[in-house]
């Protein structure tokens, strides 16, 4: 066979090289070529007659155009774009008419049904657009694909939609009901990551037939009815089809694949007519519609224009068109049935919006009868014809099956590609028509809002009436989707709408000495999509990735620019937390996030982070604790909490999967120890407002493994206390470097000790009723207090484990002298500080040397030897059963003599003896004098002593 080169030009440069998605149109009566480009902003309308002039450039676009579609009668284009926008235009002057809706990921997409009154709209983000192209209105939104959707197709005849995603999933939707007809997984190749090639799949003239690519190199033909396979076409290409289109009749079918290749089939006798070989892989295609030709455009920018395509001896691809029945005219509804216009939208020509879903063999008795009065009249012909569509559903089941039983393993080994997470604002609930949704709920209140006749009443409630002003009830005339709540004010937000496309953020104070202090900001072209309050400072993150903070009052103090798309924001008092993207998502459908803690009033950024989640799962809650925390809950029911251990770790503080399978938790905020949530019942995710939510509440627990102890209630209150006592020492810490009081954390941090130490105390009788010594041993090296030892001593003494019970005596004994040495060289750095202080002043006589210091301490509290000595477990061996209580009570003795501690076989004294001198002790005062001054001073300094087991003696 000849080949035939097609010359290409260049309609769009892209700069460096990288292959992108680019389109190119006919207008109706191919006057005009259309072309753009994922790597450009504009798009070019040529002349094809003079294809040196310059083209029309149309700039509107703030980055790639991604997809474009023309109305049938060729007076309206649609464009979409990388920067989530779908803007319409005149044809073919290029007026600029409107941005007719957004999204908050780019899209992919676009579509005109048969009259051009409504628009498909899809992309990375979730659900298919379907815009009424008449007033603007979204008339539905069909949710159902899991990966990004590359490309829409509407039935010729008005009955459905065909879609196809990127993980090569095919859904044909009922436009009368927005149902699910048909879900075809996996029967399209899966074009990962590779956003220069998309997904396609198109109708065949006479809505018959649907072609999709197949997995084997080839086209697949599906029944319009029954989406069983009819055919496939199978050819030359040697790597996926990428493109296709049917010619105006219905006859020859173009195909375009990965291997540069395109191809044109002859559809009756299924064979390949004609090829061309391109430098580069050719990624849109069109149908002259008058004449014999076909528009070509490859991922570099490059269009041409194939001429006789058709050999001259075969049928022209325009001769022998399919004519629709055209209805109605070019409107979808009767504009004077207002009722009925939304509901119409979602229709085609010659199609009543209350009539449920035919066959088609009534779509073929439509053609003869066009008035509905003689469909009702044909009732009996309707019924007789039913069996013949029942039998050709029968017929082509085996083939159907045998298409489904030979792709189970590929489909096996088909990755899907997860979109990105769109935005959301922490405890708002979807829009539901007719009733009053959540624009906030936390754990000071909730605000709520319905739609009703063009505008919006909105309502703040708060949990405790009692101490919270109360606030009235506001008409919301800009749309609000969102809001955020503190004990100061509250925020709202709208996406971009009206004429010239603004957003708004609006705050309003609940109290203020001066009037007017409501104040509102305008955005045009910039959407608003996460709103947070703090401490005297509104934020509010946009499209643009900008984070704009403003003053309660409305001054606008700063405005940064993030990493990427947002996810979702939240504040608490000075913090303010963001999430956004911080990649594209892995082909394991994890979300790949960061989040970043900004500090306002000190403009610092103490925080930065890749945020973890559950894998397959998206971020469902995000916001701070009551302690101020940081913490997210996923949608896989796994909340993690953050804290500086190791270098600042997410932990693992429930999850739901522990919990009643058939319950979903809907975060509302938590405290230290409990998760404050809605629980509700599978398959619901969130409340309604009314009735009233119930706020549950569910114990935090790390997800731990089964033990062998069965005690995974007290490891889980032992590694809890863990987590709050390194939070309340690091805030001491920081307080005290800050030089400031840490008295009201000495107690909670005593408290949280002693709880510690009682958790730790039962885990050591689990481990000796368990026979895990090694185990019990590790556990009495963490108890904090020297009391808290001994009963580890009494109680495995009277678990009858002697060995035990000398070790733990050991180890009380390490602790004790390591403690006294320790306060030894304390005090030796004080007293020489002191008795410089002294020589100067007083002419004192000369310091002590530390060996007389180290003597002076140890002696003075009279620290004894350890009660468990060699010579005590020599008189064991004839007396175990008496010796060992006997040995435990004179332990836990009151204080003892001189004479008695004195003895070098003698028993451990008192507490107050042998722990750290505290200036409050007697004996303290009695034998170290040197100290004692330079210890009273010390008194008046905040900072907690270091010695743990000096808080024993402290009452």
């Amino acid at each position: 066979m000849k080949v035939r080169s097609v010359k290409l030009r260049e309609a769009h440069a892209h700069k460096g090289g990288r292959p992108s998605f680019c389109s190119v149109l006919w207008d109706q009566q191919a006057q005009h070529l259309v072309t753009a480009s994922s790597s450009d902003v504009s798009i070019s309308i040529h002349d094809p007659l003079l294809p040196s002039a310059t083209p029309r450039i149309l700039r509107h676009h703030r980055d790639g155009v991604t997809a474009l579609a023309l109305s049938p009668n060729s007076t309206c284009l649609a464009s979409g774009s990388v920067d989530h926008s779908v803007k319409l235009y005149k044809f073919p002057g290029g007026e600029f008419e409107t941005n007719i809706t957004r999204f908050t990921l780019p899209i992919r997409s676009l579509a005109f049904n048969k009259s051009g009154s409504m628009l498909a709209a899809a992309g990375d983000d979730e659900g298919i657009k379907l815009i009424n192209t008449i007033d603007g209105s979204i008339a539905r939104v069909l949710k159902g694909h899991k990966g990004s959707v590359t490309g829409l197709a509407f039935d010729p005849n008005g009955e459905y939609l065909a879609s196809l995603d990127s993980t090569g999933t095919v859904i044909l939707w009922e436009l009368h009901s927005g149902r699910i007809v048909h879900n075809l997984k996996g029967i399209a190749p899966d074009i990962g990551v590779d956003v220069s090639a998309m997904n396609v799949l198109c109708w065949s003239p006479d809505g018959e037939t649907l072609a999709v690519p197949g997995l084997r190199n080839d086209v697949v033909m599906y029944d319009r009815d029954t989406a069983e396979k009819l055919f496939s076409l199978r050819g030359d290409h040697i790597q996926p089809i990428c493109f296709l289109c049917w010619s105006p009749n219905g006859k020859y079918i173009a195909t375009s694949g990965i291997d540069k290749q395109v191809l044109i089939w002859d559809v009756n006798t299924k064979q390949d007519i004609d090829r061309q070989k391109f430098d580069e892989r050719v990624c849109y295609m069109a149908w002259k519609p008058i004449g014999n030709a076909l528009a070509v455009m490859n991922v570099m920018g490059k269009y041409g224009i194939w001429e006789n395509v058709i050999p001259s001896s075969m049928k022209s691809p325009t001769e022998d068109v399919p004519v629709q029945n055209k209805g109605n005219g070019l409107l979808l509804f009767d504009e004077e049935d207002p009722e009925n216009s939304v509901s119409g939208s979602l229709s085609d020509l010659g199609e009543n919006s209350n009539e449920v879903s035919e066959p088609t063999s009534r779509k073929r008795l439509r053609k003869q009868s066009v008035s509905e009065e003689n469909l009702d009249e044909d009732g009996g012909e309707e019924i007789a014809l039913y069996p013949k569509t029942e039998s050709h559903k029968k017929r082509n089941r085996p083939n159907k099956e045998k298409l489904d039983s030979g792709n189970v393993g590929f489909r096996s080994m088909v990755t899907s590609k997860s979109k990105m997470q769109e935005a959301f604002q922490p405890g708002s609930t979807p829009v539901q028509p007719g009733k009053r949704r959540f624009l906030c709920y936390n754990m000071l209140g909730c605000i709520t809002s319905i739609e009703h006749d063009g505008y919006s009443h909105i309502e703040i409630d708060f949990h405790d009436t009692g101490s919270t002003p109360r606030v009235p009830s506001m008409t919301d005339h800009f749309g609000f989707t969102m809001a955020a709540l503190n004990e100061n004010g509250s925020v709202f937000a709208n996406p971009c709408k009206g004429e010239k496309n603004m957003s708004t953020l609006m705050y309003r104070p609940f109290s203020s000495w001066a009037s007017n202090s409501e104040w509102s900001m305008r955005f045009e072209g910039e959407e608003v999509k996460v709103v947070a309050l703090g401490a005297g400072w509104v934020a509010a993150v946009t499209s643009f990735n900008y984070l704009r903070i403003f003053s309660e009052g409305g001054l606008q103090r700063h405005v940064i620019s993030l990493d990427g798309p947002v996810v979702t924001a939240s504040g608490f008092k000075d913090k303010l937390a963001v999430v956004t993207h911080a990649s594209d998502c892995l082909s394991s459908n994890d979300q790949m996030l960061e989040f970043r803690v900004f500090n306002i009033p000190h403009g610092t950024q103490p925080l930065r982070g890749r945020l973890p989640l559950t894998s397959a799962s998206s971020l469902s809650w995000f916001g701070f604790n009551e302690e101020g925390q940081l913490c997210s809950y996923d949608s896989k029911g796994v909340l993690r909490s953050y804290t500086s251990q190791f270098g600042g770790s997410w932990l693992p503080l429930f999850s739901a999967i522990k919990e009643k399978s058939d319950e979903n938790y809907w975060v509302a905020g938590l405290n230290a120890s409990k998760l404050f949530c809605v629980v509700c019942k599978k398959p619901d995710t969130f409340p309604q407002v009314m009735p009233k939510p119930v706020l549950t509440l569910l114990n935090l627990s790390f997800p731990l493994a089964s033990s062998d102890l069965g005690s995974e209630a007290h490891e889980n209150e032992f590694m809890m206390n863990n987590m709050h006592l390194f939070e309340i020492q690091r805030k001491m810490e920081e307080m005290a470097s800050a030089g400031l009081d840490t008295s009201s954390l000495d107690d909670d941090a005593f408290n949280l000790e002693a709880a510690q130490d009682k958790c730790i105390l039962r885990l050591i009788a689990s481990c000796c009723n368990s026979d895990k010594l090694e185990r019990a041993t590790e556990l009495v090296k963490l108890l904090s207090l020297e009391k808290s030892m001994r009963g580890a001593i009494k109680l495995v003494t009277a678990l009858k484990l002697p060995n035990l019970a000398e070790r733990f005596s050991s180890i009380l004994e390490e602790r004790l002298l390591h403690e006294a040495k320790k306060t030894a060289e304390t005090n030796l750095r004080e007293n020489s500080v002191a008795t410089i202080t002294a020589d100067a002043l007083h002419s004192v006589s000369k310091v002590p040397t530390q060996a007389e210091t180290l003597n002076a301490v140890v002696s003075s509290p009279k620290l004894s030897a350890p009660s468990f000595t060699k010579k005590n477990k020599t008189q064991e061996g004839a007396k175990v059963g008496t010796n060992k209580t006997t040995v435990v009570n004179e332990t836990l003795k009151p204080k003892q003599t001189g004479d008695e501690t004195g003895d070098e076989g003698g028993k451990v004294g008192d507490t107050r003896q042998v722990q750290a001198p505290h200036p409050h002790d007697p004996s303290f005062k009695s034998s170290n004098k040197h100290v004692l001054n330079k210890s009273e001073i010390g008194l008046a300094q905040p900072n907690r002593p270091s010695n743990p087991f000096l808080k024993s003696s402290i009452k």
